[in-house]
This record gives C-alpha cells, sequence and structure tokens, in this order.
C-alpha cells in the first residue's frame, strides 16, 4: 500500500523550535514527529511512501534517506514554492496509480489506519476523510456526516454558534487516484478548503470514518508540551525508546543516575544522561541525549532536547528547552518559557513565564528576562576572566573552543612562528583542552613547545628559562573540579596585559585567525626536563645548611595528582620532613572541604609538634599556612605576613593589591620600606611584582617557593612562624558581595564618586573611601552583576558596619531611576 506524508510545513507558530529545522523534525519523546508517523505507517502495511517536502527539505531526506532502516521505500518530492496540502500531493502524482493515504508528518496519532482503508474500500469512496472527536472544535474544520458516514457539510474553524457537531478533520485522507485529476497542477490547492468542497458540490462519493484513538494537531507550543504529556501517561499508544527502569520511568543506553537523585515517573530520560546528586525531575519531564543535570538542580514537567545542560541547583518548571541549551548554577526559567537551541541562561538568571528566546541568545548573570527575545546574539561581552579564560568542561570550554583560542592567540602575537609554551595539569579533561589548544596554535603557524604536565609557576619559569613569547597553561579549577581554566602568560612569565586580552577577544569574535600554509606548519617541541630545571631553581638559592640544620616538620594537605611529586622533590632535597594529611572517609579537596579540611590540619599540627602545616591547591598558584600554634594564615594575614618577611628580608618596596590591610603600612614605616598597592587584577598585580624581583615573585604566585621560602627565613632568624605572625599588627576586615545588574553597574560608581560619604578618596581600582576609622572599598565585579565591598575599621564592628552603610547605599542607587534629558 502507498502512502503520502505531507513534511513541508515549517511551524511557524512552534518558533523558536522550528527556527532551524522544519516542523516534522522537532522531536517529541526524543524522536522527530514524522518517525512516529513513519513508525505507524509501516505497523498499517503502508510500505511504498512519498514525502513532500518544502522547507528545509535536507533534514527531513538526510534523517529518513532511503527508509530502508524502516523496513519501507521513501521517495521525495519538493516544492520550489508552496503548492497548498492538496498541490503537493499533486506534485507526487506519477508515484500514486493506486489507492494512497495521506497523512501529515507533524501531527500525533494512534489511530486505526487500515480500518480506515477498510471503510473506504466498502464504501466505494472517493475520498474518505478520518474524523476523531476533540472537546473544543474551534480551531480545526467541523465535518457534518450522515449516519452511513456521507459528508454533508464542512465548517472550517467555525463560531461556537455554528457548531453542530464535535467531529473534526484529522488531515488523515484515503483516496483514490483520479482525485488528483481536480487539483491544478503548480497552483495553490487546499484539500479541505478547495478541493473537498469541490468534490462535495459535484456530488461525489466523500465520506468520513469516525476512528476511536489518540489524535493531536502540534500546532503551538502548547499543544507541543500537551503531547509529551500525553504519551507519558500512556495516552497514545507509541513505542517509548530505552528500557523501563521502574514503573513509569524510561531510560535509553549509558544513562549515569546518582543513588541521591530522585525521579517519580513518569519520565523519559535519553541515552547518555547523566543525572547527579540530589537532582529532582518530577513527572511528565523529558530529557533528551547526552542532557547533563548537576546536583541539586530541579526539573518539573519540562521538555529538554539533547545535549542540554542544567547548573546546580536550577530549576525548571514547564518549560521547554531545545538542543544545546545550558541553564547554569542557581538559573530559573518558568512554566510556557522556551530556549531556544544553543541559547546559554548564566547564574542566577530567571526567565519569566511564557517567555521565548531565539535560538543563540545569551542572558547574562542575574539577569530577569521578561520580554522574549528575537534578535541579537550569544556573543559575551568579555570571555577573559579574572584569571583567564574559564568555562565548564565541554559545556562552555570544549575542544572546538580551545582549538579556536589557540588560533586567536598565536595570531593575536602577531609573527609566524612564535614559540610560545603549552602545559596542564594532570586531569584527563585538561589535557584534552590541552591537545585541542595546540592544534589552533599550530593552524596559526606558532611553534608550540609542549612542556608536558606539571603546575602553573614551573611554566611561568619555563617561558622566562626558554625565552619564550608567552605560553598558555590549562589547569582544573580549584574551586569547581568540573571547570578548566587557561591561564595566559606573557613572555616575563607574569599573565597577559588588558590590551592584549582584548585583541585575542576581537579575533574570536571576528573570526579572524592567520592560517598557515601547510608547508610551515611546525611540529611541537618537548622540553621534558623543564621540570626538573623548575625544581633546580627553586633550591638554588636557598640556604640548604639553615634547612637541614632545622628539621622542619611538616604538615600538608593537597592534591596529591598533580603537586605531591613536585612536593616530595622539593622538601626531599631540604631535608625537610612531611606528613600528608590523611583526610577522612571520601573527603576530597573540594571547596566545599576547604574549611573543615583547613580546621583538620590546624589540630594535627601541634598535635604532632609540627613547625607548620601547609594547605597548596593543585597547580601551586595558592597557599594556606598554619603555624605550630594551629593558627590558619590565610588572605589578609597571609598578605600581611609575606609582606613582613619582604620587608625583614629584603628591604625596598612592597607590592600589595588595594584590598590589603593598612597594617602593611605600619610594617612598612617600622622597617623603613614602601608600600605599592596595585589593582586587584591578577595581570595588574604580577606586572607590579615581577618589577621587585623574583624574591617577591615567588612569595605570591608560587606556593612551593613561597612555602620553601618563609621555612629558610624561619630557619636562618630562628623564628618560629608563629612568632613571626605576632609581630603582624591586628587588623580588622569585613568583605560582602551586594546584587547589582549590569546596567546598573556604572551609575553605582558615578554616584559614589560625585557624592562621596567621605572627603578623602581613592580611585585606583573600583571606589576606595577612607572613613575617620576605617576605609570601605567598592569593586564592581567583571564577571558577575554585583558589587564586591571590602572594609577596615579600628575594630571588628566598625568593618562590619561599613559593609552594612554601602550595602544599604549601592541597593539603592542600583534601585533608581534616573531621568533622562
Amino acid at each position: 500500500m502507498k502512502a503520502v506524508i505531507m513534511a513541508g510545513g515549517e511551524g511557524s507558530r512552534l518558533r523558536p523550535l522550528t527556527c532551524n529545522r522544519p516542523k516534522p523534525m522537532v522531536p517529541l519523546a526524543n524522536r522527530p514527529m514524522m518517525w512516529h508517523i513513519v513508525n505507524l505507517l509501516k505497523a498499517h502495511g503502508f510500505t511504498e511512501v512519498a514525502v513532500t517536502l518544502q522547507y528545509m527539505p535536507e533534514a527531513i531526506r538526510d534523517y529518513f534517506g532511503s527508509g530502508a532502516r524502516y523496513g519501507i521505500n521513501m521517495q521525495y518530492f519538493i516544492e520550489d514554492s508552496p503548492l497548498g496540502t492538496a498541490g503537493s500531493v499533486k506534485n507526487a502524482q506519477d508515484f500514486l496509480d493506486e489507492t494512497f493515504l495521506v497523512i501529515s508528518g507533524d501531527a500525533l496519532t494512534d489511530l486505526d489506519l487500515s480500518r480506515a482503508v477498510e471503510f473506504h474500500r466498502q464504501r466505494g469512496a472517493m475520498a474518505t476523510i478520518v474524523l476523531t472527536r476533540v472537546s473544543c472544535p474551534l480551531e480545526y474544520g467541523v465535518v457534518i456526516t450522515t449516519p452511513e458516514g456521507r459528508i454533508v457539510q464542512f465548517l472550517e474553524k467555525p463560531a461556537w454558534g455554528e457548531v453542530f457537531s464535535d467531529t473534526v478533520n484529522t488531515g488523515i485522507y484515503i483516496l483514490e487516484p483520479e482525485v488528483l485529476e481536480y487539483i491544478e497542477a503548480g497552483h495553490m490547492v487546499d484539500f479541505s478548503k478547495d478541493l473537498f468542497p469541490l468534490l462535495l458540490g459535484e456530488k461525489k462519493p466523500l465520506f468520513g470514518v469516525v476512528l476511536p484513538g489518540y489524535w493531536c494537531d502540534i500546532g503551538n507550543l502548547q499543544q507541543y508540551l500537551q503531547a509529551h504529556q500525553d504519551v507519558l501517561s500512556g495516552r497514545v499508544k507509541i513505542t517509548m525508546p530505552g528500557r523501563e527502569l521502574q514503573p513509569g520511568v524510561w531510560a535509553g543506553d549509558g544513562v549515569d543516575i546518582s543513588t541521591s537523585a530522585r525521579i517519580q515517573g513518569p519520565v523519559l530520560i535519553g541515552d547518555g544522561c547523566y543525572v547527579g546528586p540530589g537532582a529532582v525531575i518530577e513527572p511528565f519531564s523529558v530529557l533528551g541525549n547526552g542532557c547533563l543535570i548537576q546536583e541539586r538542580a530541579s526539573i518539573k514537567r519540562s521538555v529538554l532536547w539533547n545535549n542540554v545542560y542544567i547548573g546546580a541547583g536550577s530549576a525548571l518548571r514547564g518549560a521547554i528547552l531545545a538542543s544545546r541549551v545550558q541553564v547554569r548554577a542557581g538559573a530559573a526559567v518558568y512554566e510556557g518559557a522556551v530556549i531556544g537551541s544553543d541559547s546559554i541562561i548564566q547564574e542566577r538568571s530567571v526567565i519569566k513565564p511564557d517567555v521565548k528566546l531565539w535560538p543563540s541568545k545569551l542572558v547574562e548573570s542575574g539577569t530577569v528576562v521578561q520580554n522574549s527575545l528575537v534578535w541579537g546574539t550569544r556573543c559575551p561581552k568579555k570571555i577573559f576572566g579574572l584569571e583567564g579564560i574559564s568555562g565548564l568542561v565541554n559545556v562552555e570550554l570544549t575542544p572546538e573552543f580551545a582549538c579556536r583560542v589557540g588560533a586567536a592567540f598565536a595570531s593575536a602575537m602577531g609573527r609566524r612562528g612564535v614559540r610560545l609554551a603549552v602545559s596542564s595539569d594532570a586531569s584527563p579533561a585538561s589535557q584534552m583542552i590541552k591537545n585541542a589548544l595546540i592544534c589552533g596554535l599550530q593552524s596559526a603557524g606558532a611553534q608550540v613547545v609542549e612542556l608536558g604536565t606539571g603546575i602553573t609557576p614551573m611554566h611561568r619559569f619555563a617561558v622566562r628559562q626558554l625565552d619564550l613569547a608567552g605560553g598558555v597553561h590549562v589547569k582544573l579549577s580549584s574551586y569547581r573540579p568540573e571547570q578548566v581554566t587557561l591561564v595566559f602568560l606573557n613572555d616575563k612569565g607574569g599573565n597577559i596585559s588588558r590590551s592584549m586580552e582584548r585583541k585575542v577577544e576581537n579575533l574570536l569574535m571576528r573570526e579572524d585567525f592567520y592560517r598557515a600554509e601547510p608547508q610551515v606548519i611546525l611540529p611541537p617541541e618537548f622540553a621534558c626536563t623543564i621540570g626538573e630545571s623548575y625544581l633546580e631553581a627553586l633550591v638554588r638559592d636557598l640556604d640548604r645548611a639553615a634547612l637541614e640544620k632545622a628539621q622542619f616538620r611538616l604538615v600538608v594537605a593537597c592534591d596529591q595528582n598533580n603537586l605531591g611529586q613536585y612536593l616530595k622533590d622539593l622538601t626531599g632535597r631540604l631535608g625537610v620532613y612531611v606528613e600528608n594529611l590523611d583526610l577522612p572517609g571520601d573527603m576530597t579537596f573540594h571547596k566545599n572541604n576547604y574549611q573543615e579540611i583547613l580546621s583538620i590540619l590546624g589540630r594535627r599540627v601541634p598535635e604532632i609538634g609540627a613547625a607548620a602545616g601547609a594547605f597548596l591547591d593543585a597547580n601551586g598558584d595558592r597557599l594556606v599556612l598554619v603555624d605550630e600554634r594551629g593558627r590558619v594564615i590565610q588572605d589578609n594575614l597571609l598578605t600581611a605576613l609575606l609582606a613582613l618577611i619582604t620587608l625583614k628580608a629584603r628591604g625596598g618596596p612592597v607590592v600589595v593589591p588595594v584590598t590589603a590591610p593598612r597594617a602593611i603600612d605600619a610594617l612598612a614605616e617600622k622597617y623603613r620600606g614602601q608600600v605599592i598597592r596595585t589593582k586587584t587584577a591578577i595581570c595588574d598585580f604580577v606586572e607590579k611584582v615581577l618589577g621587585q624581583g623574583e624574591f617577591q615573585f615567588l612569595l605570591n604566585f608560587d606556593a612551593l617557593g613561597a612555602l620553601t621560602r618563609i621555612l629558610e627565613f624561619t630557619a636562618k632568624k630562628r623564628k618560629t612562624l608563629g612568632e613571626l605572625v605576632d609581630e603582624v599588627p591586628v587588623f580588622f576586615m569585613d568583605q560582602k558581595e551586594v546584587p547589582v545588574p549590569w546596567e546598573a553597574k556604572g551609575r553605582v560608581i558615578r554616584r559614589l564618586i560625585e557624592d562621596p560619604p567621605a572627603a578623602q578618596m581613592e580611585l585606583l581600582d573600583g571606589v576606595k573611601v577612607f572613613h575617620p576609622q576605617g576605609w570601605a572599598l567598592v569593586l564592581p565585579d567583571p564577571d558577575e552583576p554585583v558589587c564586591r565591598i571590602f572594609t577596615e575599621g579600628a575594630t571588628m564592628e566598625i568593618a562590619r558596619s561599613l559593609s552594612d552603610f554601602y550595602i544599604d547605599k549601592i541597593s539603592k542607587i542600583a534601585g533608581s531611576v534616573e531621568a533622562t534629558g
């Protein structure tokens, strides 16, 4: 038997879901709508199928091919211009030489097609319309028949006063080939508006058969959601993909569901999905293939297409998300909202009910979207953050993106054959991104110097030691294990400047990369011994005799996978005995555990009589100390301690960020030194520190270098770490943040400058206002819609009251609306 699938629909009422695909290819229960129609036809013996196409025909033809994998033969007939429902079937006239069925490729039904064909033949009909009964026929074509099924009247989308029946046209027809003679070729002709009224007027045998079962014309987004609910509730008989894990929960192959996740059926989960700890998926939700649902995310009555990312703590309520949408941590998408493919909803954003985002939109952090977004792009304002380029592995920072970044960085250097170092930590994710980065650098003609696996300070050393133009180190975030950071360095081993960051960003936006000719693409050089050279350089200037004589006992907490070997080799050369801190149970070096780890470290050090404890991050960037009494030395106290050691050991200027406490000024005055304050951005801080020599650089940007030099200083001065800490004047500091929309940040800073709460003010970085008993610094965050407030007071109460004062002041400014002339 032969059938025609009408699949030329554009689906404008389903936008933004149909912006980049024809309506029959919109997923329904993780398969294209048309897949279900093909499956239904096959089940009823229709093995010769014509498909009429008009909008984006390649998408359908590429997916279904010849139809062989479905056990049918498919032929395609493409309209150059819209011909209407009947006109499109006329276009396939050469194929239709026997009784045939016509059905739409974008409806959902389980009606008994065989019964409709049998009815048609019994009545000797020229055309039979398959009818169904609906509760509200206003949006359909109502058909009135005699008791034996002969059609006597059509009413197209009647008003309630015209509704004389609840039987409506499903768009499924059984036709004889001679019907096509009534259709003028190449003209716009519709079955229900033109052809059937014509046949009725000529008293041709035109019948309607009412069939029981399910039928839904998926004409709008509400019906699309309802169709999924009907599938999951079993109202329509279709083949569900995957296997039933528990009553009402179907899952595909390779699904990974955390034991603490809660899933309440009916729910459909596609192949290769991950559902994280504490995530909640409630009834009537559908996850497409490859979706990643992070910890504590909550999904209710929502439909997700393929490869959607839902961040930690995010919430979806009755929403539709197309392919590759990213909903970052803490964001919320509410009822009736539809997010087009490749869009990004950044952290803590809110998409209000019924809002529609067209494909490739970017909603920046903390934004509340109340109106639909049609125009615009997904390009963020800036790509570089505080430390480099950071992103979720395989979500934001993919191998493809890393390759483009490599090409942009090499192109920004401005010359062929520029020598650039590349390294990564030991994690497979970082190494994957590193390999992609290398490809991009090579494609733009750079000479890559491969340093292998290592730590950030080693990379900084290698750039200077090997006289390179710069480099990139790839590392897992210390705070978010699912995030990777690319640290970009200049020829001094410092972070690249803002102007260079902007240059790379502009090249990325324009995709204006230099592409090297095949004959000038250079193979990587391998600097296999650079790690050993780095360690030798660290110990070269140390007083090893003093360290060995001191016989220091050290308790260390660090991730052994990446930093462990460096630490072991270094302390072994210096005669320092190290005890690695054993973490209880399954505790890891995750940010949520840091304070607990420091607490354990603080107890262990005095327990065994160690000289100190050290907590080092996996890439050797940051250091936290514990003195012999168990006191934790971090953040501002560590900054003050490093300044004290610098002043006592070397004298001269000491470089600190603008957020550093005034205790350092007192120390500088005592030791006749000078304090140089810099902006908080790493590139500014590194540049100033590099200007003061290697000693300060190691103290501030090399955790291993800082640890060894602090130990050496205490050994030579015969002082304990605690005695050094006691030399730092007592200070009281507070730090808070206040939400500020992106569009209000400029107004906040301007108003603070125009009307400062005190007379003395500094504008080095943000707005720093000096009060009689303290100071407050307001810094707009470059990555999030917040302003950070740093305060120092003569007492802790004063510091906190200053924070509260500025939180209140900033909130009022941010919430105000200024008149414009």
